[in-house]
């Protein structure tokens, strides 16, 4: 009997769903991640200096972050009025077209533009990939799943890496578009989600309405939650480890830091933590109690990074490895919003969601960007780091848990 359920368990995780969900955000993640990695070889050949390379780079990620902001509320909307593949075919195609453009830009102005157009097709591919796995799988394997997914994808930030290691900036565009078009042929074939079709029978339901988690205060107060609960993992990502060089130097060490490869590092550790993650919470029957785990390793690490006195590149490195193990919660941070709605706006939620939080990025580089004249680049980074993970922290406490949620609900008018 035994013996039936693991296998039975195995072929759900090894589902076209899960495969082609797991595929499809290891190319999402290899265009998010890359200009990360591209940011100073791709503003240094445009005939940036350092100052304007900061700034200007700050300034691109903010509208690529604008674009996903957008874009996720365009895609879960879609999502829940058109089906999930309908999601995961467009919003490949966008950032495929966007990416293949990036790599002919020779004016910062058209390179903003065109990050923009990519961030609102890379809006569209987590949510609309957890939200199919999500309906497609048991319960019980739900965590497991996801997380299986954003440990597969999460890869898609070393080979962007070695991409560029290997090959030009601009080559390394080039192949993140090639990516997209392999995968829309991997698509076809992979079935739209039961719960959805079912969903479609009731033409009276209101589906995809984002003002949905604006008329109901309890609702609403539940939206801001889930937000909260990413906040952590972006202001890893967009300050700890997109500043590092900046870091490096105000810590006083004599090697350069290189963004690209602490960005790397970052999402090794990541996409570690995001399979592990995924079975602490099957073992711990809690979700809760998982991302809480996982947010207090992130804080000490915190702490660490900026106030332990690091005296290498190594060693940035070495702890933005930890930070990303740390942030590993991502795919249950995401299957949380997931489970937290009824159907007929589960797409809207999962996909805008995720999208929130990589908005806020946009707030928070400017706060440290304000911040840094007047208390430098490690106090200003630990000032935003302290509001991320106030918030986060109480809206992982208050939130309510979905471990053993039936999905098959949905919400009220």
């Amino acid at each position: 009997m035994e013996v039936t359920k693991e296998r039975t368990a195995t072929q759900y995780l090894l589902s076209a769903p899960v495969i082609v969900a797991a595929l499809g955000y290891f190319v999402d993640i290899y265009d998010l991640l890359l200009f990360g990695i591209v940011r100073i070889p791709s503003l240094t050949e445009l005939g940036l200096n350092e100052a304007e390379r900061s700034v200007q780079g700050a300034s691109i990620l903010n509208w690529q972050m604008s674009g996903l902001l957008i874009g996720g509320i365009l895609w879960g909307v879609l999502g829940d009025k058109k089906g999930r593949l309908s999601v995961l075919f467009g919003s490949i195609i966008t950032y495929s077209i966007a990416n293949f453009a990036c790599g002919f830009v020779h004016d910062v102005s058209i390179y903003k533009l065109f990050r923009f157009v990519a961030g609102v097709g890379l809006a569209g591919e987590l949510g609309a990939g957890i939200t199919l796995v999500s309906e497609s799988l048991p319960k019980r394997l739900r965590a497991i799943g996801a997380s299986v997914v954003a440990g597969v994808g999460l890869l898609g930030a070393v080979a962007a890496y070695f991409t560029v290691e290997l090959f030009s900036w601009r080559y390394a565009y080039f192949t993140g578009g090639g990516l997209g078009i392999l995968l829309l042929f991997l698509r076809i074939g992979v079935f739209e989600s039961g719960m959805f079709k079912s969903m479609q029978d009731f033409d009276e339901l209101k589906r995809g309405s984002l003002l949905s988690f604006f008329t109901d205060k309890s609702r609403l107060k539940l939206y801001l939650k889930c937000i909260g609960i990413g906040l952590p993992t972006w202001y890893v990502i967009g300050i700890l480890a997109t500043f590092s060089n900046e870091f490096g130097k105000a810590l006083h060490i004599a090697e350069n830091v290189k963004p690209g490869l602490a960005v790397m590092w970052c999402y090794v550790g990541l996409a570690s933590g995001d399979l592990l993650s995924g079975v602490i919470s099957y073992y711990l029957e809690s979700r809760r109690k998982a991302v809480g785990l996982f947010m207090l390793f992130t804080l000490i690490g915190s702490i660490i990074y900026l106030y332990a006195g690091i005296t290498t590149a190594t060693g940035i490195y070495m702890m933005l490895l930890w930070l990303g193990f740390g942030i590993g919660y991502w795919a249950m941070f995401v299957t949380i919003g997931a489970e937290q709605f009824g159907t007929n706006i589960r797409a809207t939620a999962a996909t805008t969601i995720p999208n929130m939080v990589r908005g806020t990025v946009v707030g928070m580089t400017t706060l440290y960007g304000f911040l840094k004249p007047t208390v430098l680049e490690l106090h200003a980074a630990a000032i935003v780091g302290f509001i991320c993970f106030a918030i986060g922290f109480y809206s992982i406490i208050t939130i309510p848990e979905t471990h053993d949620r039936d999905l098959d609900f949905v919400e009220p008018e």
